[in-house]
């Protein structure tokens, strides 16, 4: 069984596309949200899965339709509540996963491993990956395309009609200059979230380099000068500069400056970045466009180690893409 968060609101431990696999093995993988209310919607599914398995039926056969939702509410004493009292309430869609949908599923692995632009939907009777409109990966360097795309889409027709669409893939893009210990431990902290990492360097034999097993593309590049080449602008884009110094830093940031990014920090101490910063004035750069950079990057939290450093990173670019 496949549960899927269509929708939630308020103070919802599970929000919208979190899912959570139920296997008629026993096994689970993923969440929609946890505590008793999960715990209840497992069993809901082992019940079907085992009906299933008992019976030697179909999905449809089973059931019909195919797919269902069911609205929790968490608080106590409401229709449909969950168990929980956190306040807020989400929609979670049950879908019989079976034989039939193998052909889908293979599809969805493909696309993710591709970074192909699709989506899935899911309703009553329909269970597929379809080609999302109005994005293309032509391009990879171009500016970000559709950036008011939305991930998700929901829309409760009835009691038991519905669609469902997700852009599948990451969400976001972060982009790491620099790829030494600080730059490897970001590295191992974002992979863990929905980030596609990109990370760029001009040293081709950098140990930290040969190291980093979590950034899905590594750029040795010729020149930071070039490194716009390689960073796409737009509402998705986040960008950390944490170069060997100063000049390098500063190489990156002229030619970045005049990207649209959601996140631009740079790594350094604030006697650097503000010389840095005195010089790029001086130069003529706008200072409308330097109070967007965050530097010293991170959240103030006394970070010392990579490992440190690159939580505060972490925490602050979370922080951002959480905003809305």
């Amino acid at each position: 069984m496949l549960l899927v968060v269509a929708e939630s609101s308020g103070s919802s431990p599970g929000r919208q596309g979190y899912k959570m696999a139920v296997g008629s093995d026993g096994e689970l993988a993923g969440s929609i949200g946890g505590g008793v209310m999960e715990v209840n919607l497992v069993e809901q599914s082992r019940e079907t899965l085992s009906q299933s398995n008992s019976l030697g039926l179909s999905k449809s056969a089973i059931r019909d339709p195919q797919s269902a939702i069911k609205e929790q509410v968490h608080q106590k004493n409401s229709p449909n509540a969950s168990g929980m009292i956190c306040s807020g309430k989400q929609t979670v869609i049950f879908k019989l996963v079976d034989p039939e949908d193998f052909e889908t599923v293979e599809s969805i692995i493909l696309a993710l491993r591709k970074h192909s632009p699709n989506s899935l939907t899911i309703a009553p009777n329909k269970f597929a990956l379809e080609p999302t409109e109005g994005e293309t990966t032509d391009n990879p360097k171009s500016e970000i395309q559709n950036p008011k795309s939305e991930d998700f889409t929901f829309e409760k027709l009835s009691d038991t009609d519905f669609i469902f669409t997700e852009r599948l893939g990451f969400k976001n893009d972060l982009y790491i200059v620099g790829g030494g210990h600080c730059a490897l431990a970001l590295s191992e902290l974002m992979s863990k979230m929905d980030f596609h990492i990109s990370l760029f360097d001009d040293r081709p034999e950098l140990n930290t380099i040969e190291k980093n097993r979590f950034a899905h593309t590594i750029e040795i590049i010729e020149s930071y000068d070039d490194v716009a080449d390689f960073v796409s602008a737009g509402i998705r884009s986040y960008v950390v500069v944490m170069t060997l110094g100063y000049k390098s830093d500063a190489r990156v940031i002229r030619a970045l400056i005049d990207k649209e990014l959601r996140y631009f920090g740079v790594l350094g101490s604030n006697a650097k970045m503000a010389s840095m910063f005195k010089e790029f004035i001086k130069e003529g750069m706008p200072a409308e466009k330097l109070d967007r950079i965050r530097t010293p990057v991170g959240m103030p939290i006394n970070s010392r180690t990579p490992e440190e450093i690159a939580v505060s990173i972490a925490a602050e670019i979370i922080s951002v893409k959480n905003a809305g």
